[in-house]
């Protein structure tokens, strides 16, 4: 099941889980996306913990207070990419509410709003 969530403006969807895993597919290549996501970070004072390469595309990981930030992005095509984010607060525990505004920041980064 999945759930939108509305940005600024009502023009921006942005689909999370039950599980609190937040996505998002943005009509950009992976290095494009890769740069606005660690602008976003950055923007919102997060410190990046590392990262890895994957067939298929690329994880970042980051911190901010006590949550663990996973910005996992899949090259769909040249041209797409789709962006899952998972802020997980405390071990057990999602916060969907931070995955979504790195979503929305990463997409002011893009330019798309």
């Amino acid at each position: 099941m999945a759930v939108a969530a509305f940005g600024v403006g009502g023009g921006t969807a942005v689909n999370h889980t039950l599980t609190g895993i937040t996505y998002r597919t943005f009509t950009a290549p992976l290095s494009q996306v890769k740069a606005a996501s660690v602008t976003a970070l950055d923007r919102m004072g997060m410190q990046r913990a590392g990262g890895q390469k994957s067939p298929s595309g690329e994880t970042i990981l980051a911190k901010a207070s006590d949550r663990d930030i996973e910005i996992e992005l899949e090259s769909l095509s040249r041209n797409s990419t789709r962006m899952r984010v998972t802020a997980k607060n405390g071990g057990l525990f999602y916060d969907s509410a931070t995955a979504t505004e790195i979503i929305l920041q990463t997409e002011k980064a893009l330019g798309k709003t």
